[in-house]
């Protein structure tokens, strides 16, 4: 009898599990998909992390209008780590193991997604369009992993490469956070100086996130010989580099940034104060293309739903990366789990007029947008000058 009885127990287990959703997946139900990010809301790139996440919410808000995907709306929680690892950390494994969140998105931070795979990996759960473009978020070849944009790396090389033809600079500086993210940075200036004949890597200096005296850094750079410095710093504190060189009269030295300082508002300080500063980033400045219409709806729903005078680039990032995100879980089906995700991340290949690149993933490359655009600050914009 109890022989029988433990098969019987056996044989509806079974029948159970056979009959459970084929979506029985960490963060989703037959009703909702959790979507996490863990991101910077108050700290040195505040700038890039709290309008990205508002912008990512609107366009989850207007799917789950519709109706959300495949019948479930999404549900998207925002952790607040302030540039800040143990904040970070705690933040992680809320997300991750407390709310059981399905994918992160958007989550900010070189050293802060990189200590995150191990636990994400784990736990299957993928890491979309993170606000870093170090290279380590598509490389090595990962199935869970997939970046947003060209590297900070790739990005450096062809900025330093294009100012030192345009301008005949020969000799390159980094001025970094010495973080994965400050080392990318470096790195790229250092290859591409070491690959091309009459340039040279002559010095650098390394900062805190919340420096901002940059008097004495700035002097040594001059007496080094700078012709070019690559820097990769907090929003703030590449603003303060360019006022403070225009006071030390450091006119013959140009200061080109990453993505990570291709933002919409280091071209409004007021006074002129970082005119003439330079970026090399994954995406086009949002304000000249207001001619397209795209660009248009997204600036007229950014604006009235935060007050905001512009969006800016995190916006747009947060937008671009939760536009990336729909679409690959409309393309994964309705039987929603990582290989799914990944099969829809894979199949996506279109053109994004909000960032003015184009989004490409497939089974061995899960970098989404290749291009390197090259921008200065000319009248209180970013204007495009190359694109690589």
């Amino acid at each position: 009898m109890k022989t029988l009885t433990t098969r019987l127990a056996a044989v509806a287990i079974a029948t159970a599990m056979a009959a459970a959703p084929v979506y029985a997946e960490q963060g989703v139900t037959d009703t909702e998909i959790l979507i996490g990010s863990n991101n910077d809301l108050s700290g040195p790139f505040a700038a890039f992390g709290a309008p990205a996440t508002k912008a990512a919410q609107l366009v989850f808000d207007e799917v789950n209008e519709g109706g959300g995907i495949h019948g479930r709306k999404i549900r998207f929680i925002v952790e607040d780590h302030g540039y800040q690892m143990p904040k970070a950390i705690q933040g992680m494994n809320k997300l991750i193991n407390g709310d059981k969140v399905f994918a992160m998105l958007l989550s900010l931070g070189t050293p802060m997604n990189i200590a995150a795979f191990k636990l994400q990996d784990a736990k299957k759960v993928p890491n979309v369009n993170p606000l870093t473009a170090a290279r380590q978020m598509a490389e090595p070849f990962h199935p869970l992993h997939y970046a947003g944009t060209a590297t900070y790396y790739d990005q450096i090389r062809d900025g330093v490469a294009y100012l030192a033809e345009m301008k005949g600079g020969t000799n390159v500086c980094a001025m970094y956070l010495p973080t994965d993210f400050g080392k990318d940075i470096k790195e790229g200036a250092e290859s591409i100086s070491a690959e091309t004949d009459g340039l040279n890597f002559v010095s650098e200096t390394t900062h805190k996130p919340d420096d901002s005296d940059f008097v004495g850094a700035l002097q040594k750079l001059n007496a080094d010989g700078c012709d070019i410095v690559a820097m990769a710093l907090g929003v703030r504190q590449a603003i303060t580099v360019s006022g403070t060189a225009k006071k030390l009269g450091l006119t013959d030295m140009s200061f080109i940034n990453s993505s990570a300082g291709f933002h919409t508002v280091m071209a409004k300080v007021p006074g002129g104060v970082t005119e003439g500063m330079y970026a090399a980033s994954g995406w086009a400045d949002l304000l000249s293309r207001m001619d397209k219409p795209e660009v248009q709806k997204f600036f007229k729903r950014y604006t009235e739903a935060t007050g905001e005078e512009l969006p800016g680039s995190g916006a747009l990032l947060g937008h671009s990366s939760a536009e990336t995100l729909v679409r690959a879980l409309e393309a994964a089906g309705p039987d929603l789990n990582a290989e799914t995700f990944q099969m829809g991340m894979e199949s996506l290949n279109y053109e994004d007029v909000v960032s003015g690149n184009t989004v490409t993933y497939s089974a061995t490359d899960h970098q989404g947008a290749d291009e390197v655009v090259i921008s200065v600050i000319k009248d209180g914009n970013w204007m495009e000058i190359a694109r690589q």
